[in-house]
């Protein structure tokens, strides 16, 4: 089993190349889907957030309000840090689970956001990085997503930083391109990962293209 960590900045596209991955054979661990699943109606991990930021949090239905909650998190960085120290331990033993129960010989590809924030680099065989221009960042997240600019720079700004994220990378795909050049980067990340899963020695020469 290869454990691959893919991570990005919000607006990079990595939910595109996730997709990708997943059509080319990898198991996807998704860290944002599972953190939904840890605060659904009537879990533990729901009763502490209401607990720690009040019942102002969740909408009519019972469930929690993520944007009302967003907006609070990612305006006050100590505010964040309670709402991830609720969250983070229970989306690691659930994806946990998940890993341990793919095949011996799978590509685990683990989606994490918040990979770099939380120094979680060492827990994978080697970490993937969507990397684009913060201008590109800024762009998608107002035309495509619909935020203003300043909750977009504030979400931004709330993450590590481009070079933060670079550092920690073994592999890089830069989706400052089209989608069908980010289907063919993804195809060759892709070979690579299943030479390396397979037990190959890595070849500098086939990540270069990437980096």
């Amino acid at each position: 089993m290869l454990k691959v960590g893919l991570t990005g900045g919000i607006g990079a596209g990595k939910s595109e190349v996730s997709r990708l991955l997943v059509e080319h054979g990898a198991v996807l661990i998704d860290a944002d889907r599972i953190a939904r699943e840890v605060v659904a109606p009537g879990t533990p991990g729901l009763a502490a957030v209401v607990e720690a930021f009040g019942e102002d949090v969740l909408a009519a239905d019972g469930s929690l309000d993520r944007p009302k909650l967003g907006s609070i998190v990612f305006a006050d960085a100590e505010r964040l840090g309670v709402l991830n120290s609720i969250v983070h331990p229970l989306v690691g033993a659930r994806s946990r689970e998940l890993e341990e129960a793919a095949a011996e010989d799978a590509v685990v590809v683990h989606d994490v956001p918040l990979l770099t924030e939380n120094g979680l680099a060492a827990l994978y065989d080697l970490v993937v990085v969507v990397d684009t221009a913060p201008d590109t960042q800024l762009d998608r997240l107002v035309r495509l997503r619909g935020m203003t600019e300043e909750d977009a720079r504030a979400r931004m700004a709330a993450q590590a930083t481009r070079e933060q994220r670079l550092e920690i990378a073994d592999i890089v795909i830069d989706n400052d391109v089209p989608l069908e050049e980010l289907q063919r980067r993804v195809k060759d990340v892709w070979d690579e990962l299943v030479r390396r899963a397979h037990g190959a020695q890595e070849d500098p020469s086939s990540r270069s293209a990437q980096e």
